[in-house]
């Protein structure tokens, strides 16, 4: 029974001193928490419209200053005025922010061929089969990628409605 005790004891510590090692040698570097602040403002649709794989790669470019914080169409003018006040940044250099697209489905050329709906990286197009889909507007980002996949030419981009959170209020020209 002593001996039994002995061996578990020495066996837990070896395996404890080397996972703590394997913690030390392999540890994985953090990201500064400004970046993880931008990441958490960004949409996190990882579509790609900014020109980065994905929202951390575009954080962390936005964070060093590489990208522009307008860069995120999905994000909008809302998105990239409060990265402008995060990162401290005069919004009014930057120029125009690309504006929020939605897809929308013409139901009278739709065949239900489900080409669009596999190729949407955020599920916001619903149907089945050889029926009618439907985009949910709330999780389309306007990514483009639906009306590339789909052979009918049945979807389309359009502006999305302004809202109190999208709409701007454009500076006065001097008369």
């Amino acid at each position: 029974m002593l001996i039994a005790t002995l061996v578990l004891t020495l066996l837990g510590l070896t395996l404890g001193g080397l996972l703590g090692l394997a913690a030390r040698f392999f540890a994985v570097e953090e990201a500064s928490p400004i970046v993880k602040e931008i990441e958490g403002m960004l949409p996190g649709s990882q579509c790609g419209q900014c020109g980065f794989p994905g929202c951390s790669p575009a954080a962390e470019a936005m964070a060093n200053g590489s990208a522009e914080v307008t860069c995120c169409p999905p994000g909008g003018r809302a998105l990239a005025e409060n990265l402008a006040k995060l990162l401290d940044i005069d919004l009014s250099t930057l120029g125009e922010t690309a504006e929020p697209q939605t897809a929308v489905i013409n139901e009278d050329l739709c065949t239900g061929c489900t080409r669009c709906y596999k190729a949407c990286p955020t599920d916001a197009i619903v149907g089945a089969s050889k029926q009618i889909h439907v985009v949910y507007a709330d999780a389309c980002t306007g990514c483009n990628q639906c009306v590339d996949a789909c052979p009918e030419d049945c979807i389309s981009l359009i502006s999305e409605p302004v809202t109190l959170t999208r709409w701007h209020w454009t500076k006065p020209e001097a008369a």
